[in-house]
């Protein structure tokens, strides 16, 4: 997989959702150390409201992903749960708002989603919350293609799941 160097111009020429992307590199260098996302924590508030910004991706958004995927490949058990999370959310809102992935960022952000099943099972020695389950399911139907299912998955907790099942076996 060919990632675009973190020191590669393009960068500044990719867009996030308040314009060039010059400044995500800084960010995604810091996720080689696999901070955590729990509350407004860096560099995850910056990445979320750039890239995912309100249901939003950019061009930027399919560079990331791959960083992403990367960093939670180097620590499968102790990442938490955003490392599933947000490249799931990217290609829900990638699918939902038909956006094309840019030729040149495509076979990197693709080849990345695949990894997604083998990095869940690589996770799987780990506790598990339900927090966690959700985006690993999440991230898995996305990886396949099944957006529908992989925001059904975000929004699963267990009320919703019985509730589910309530409606299902009643009609």
């Amino acid at each position: 997989m060919i990632l675009i160097s973190l020191d590669d111009p393009l960068w500044s020429k990719l867009e996030h959702a308040y314009g060039s992307a010059a400044n995500i590199p800084a960010l995604l260098i810091q996720l080689e150390d696999v901070p955590s996302s729990i509350g407004d924590n860096e560099p995850w508030f910056s990445l979320w409201s750039a890239l995912a910004h309100q249901g939003d991706v950019y061009s930027a958004s399919f560079a990331a992903v791959p960083y992403v995927i990367n960093a939670l490949a180097s620590a499968p058990l102790s990442a938490d749960f955003t490392y599933f999370q947000f490249p799931a959310w990217v290609e829900i809102c990638r699918q939902k708002n038909n956006v094309t992935v840019p030729l040149n960022l495509a076979p990197a952000y693709f080849e990345s989603l695949s990894r997604i099943p083998a990095l869940i099972a690589a996770a799987s020695e780990r506790e598990w919350d339900v927090t966690f389950l959700q985006c690993a399911l999440s991230a898995l139907a996305a990886s396949n293609g099944e957006v529908s299912i992989a925001e059904a998955a975000l929004e699963l907790s267990p009320s919703v799941a019985e509730e589910f099942l309530n409606w299902h076996f009643e009609k």
